[in-house]
């Protein structure tokens, strides 16, 4: 008896996964602690391993939905011959079905043709009317004595061929209009794909927090020239001493977590009839991986330098791109920053991730003309909003701590004064 291998326990709320991709053959010969699939949870992707060498035998299929605990593949005894022995079997039976097919339409031409050349010879007067209607004889098989064509086989035969092309012209009629319709219409061609855990559940979840939260949006502007203007100063120094290049997370990171010990509020959430205030900042950073939205957190981002920060979120989006974000960094964040800039957006209304109380959308920078001490200069502008749930935060103070991230990012020296 080979060996089960089965869904691990990966999280106390997780209780199914789905088979997203098998990493291995049925058949195939596997070294212990081998990967043979990838799972994917409503939180994370995982892979599974193998927990001894061997045989190959795959039990649950891809896109299946497992529990935890059920059988997903045996691995037996053996050092590989089952799976030459598997490749060799359809390859015989496909070899059979080709000269099967091959054969069968040969044998069927002849007895056609046989048929065809059985024709007699007409009487004259079925030899004037096939004539007169341009029949062939020999496609007529004579009734008459030694099987000679008689003249009620050759109208037969007229009667015949004008069903036939009656039906022609109305098969083309038919034809003739549905290649007009397709040429209107264009492709209608459609793909069905089900839908993987991981996107179940974040749909699952924008629809809770759309109908469970009181969710307002207020938006300002920020002036990112100071910023940009001490990145470029200093980012070659910068990436020369830390190994890390300076972006703008990590100076919208600090100026978060200064607003957030301003305004509580922000930082709380609802539990029961309990609002917990959080006297630390988790920040989450959404990030865009290929099996769909996922938000890694920092922990204690308000203690963390901008260097620290920079490589945070970097080991994040790098675990996010290969699918390597673990359940445990992708829980218990406090406040959301979501950035839409990188796609091109100029303002949006970022939607709560539950059950934190704000989250902060940042977008594209672009070059606007704006009214600094009575002149007009064009600087580079971008729209900065925060959504909030407004059972917990209210307009003044979701204002107020808009104004203050504002008023930190615009003068980047007070983030390092902490003023």
């Amino acid at each position: 008896m080979g060996l089960e291998i089965k869904v691990p326990a990966v999280g106390e709320s997780i209780t199914e996964v789905t088979l997203s991709q098998w990493l291995k053959k049925d058949g195939d010969y596997v070294e212990m602690d081998e990967n043979l699939a990838e799972l994917e949870s409503d939180k994370a992707t995982f892979e599974l391993p193998a927990e001894k060498a061997g045989i190959l035998k795959i039990v649950a299929q891809e896109g299946d939905t497992l529990e935890i605990g059920a059988v997903v593949c045996i691995i037996e005894e053996g050092e590989g011959t089952a799976q030459t022995k598997a490749e060799e079997q359809p390859a015989a039976k496909v070899e059979e079905s080709t000269a099967q097919a091959t054969e069968t339409p040969k044998a069927a031409g002849d007895e056609e043709r046989e048929e065809n050349y059985a024709a007699g010879t007409p009487s004259p007067a079925a030899a004037k009317l096939l004539k007169e209607k341009g029949i062939d004889p020999s496609t007529i098989k004579g009734t008459g004595k030694d099987g000679r064509i008689t003249k009620e086989d050759a109208l037969k035969a007229e009667q015949k061929a004008v069903e036939v092309k009656s039906a022609a012209s109305s098969t083309g009629a038919k034809t003739e209009a549905a290649s007009t319709t397709k040429s209107i219409a264009g492709s209608r061609d459609e793909r069905r794909e089900k839908m993987t855990s991981l996107r179940k559940t974040i749909a699952k979840r924008l629809v809770t927090v759309k109908n469970e939260t009181a969710m307002l949006t207020t938006f300002n502007e920020v002036d990112m020239k100071p910023i940009m203007d001490l990145r470029a100063k200093y980012k070659d120094k910068f990436k020369d001493k830390y190994g890390v290049g300076l972006g703008f997370m990590s100076f919208f990171t600090k100026a978060v977590t200064t607003a957030l010990a301003e305004w509580p509020a922000v930082n709380a959430r609802i539990e029961d009839n309990e609002i917990v205030y959080s006297h630390f900042a988790d920040v989450s950073i959404a990030v865009s991986a290929p099996k769909g939205l996922v938000v890694p957190v920092i922990r204690n981002a308000e203690s963390m330098t901008l260097d620290e920060i920079e490589k945070a979120v970097r080991d994040l989006a790098l675990k996010a791109r290969d699918n390597k974000l673990t359940i445990e960094e992708m829980t218990g964040g406090t406040f959301t920053i979501t950035n839409g800039g990188v796609f091109g957006s100029m303002m949006s209304t970022p939607i709560i991730n539950a059950p934190q109380s704000a989250i902060l959308g940042m977008h594209n920078i672009v070059e606007r003309p704006v009214a600094i001490h009575g002149e007009v200069v064009i600087r580079p502008m971008m729209y900065v909003a925060l959504s909030y749930d407004h059972r917990i935060v209210d307009g003044r103070e979701s204002v107020s701590f808009l104004v203050r991230v504002k008023e930190l990012l615009e003068d980047p020296a007070r983030l390092l004064l902490g003023i």
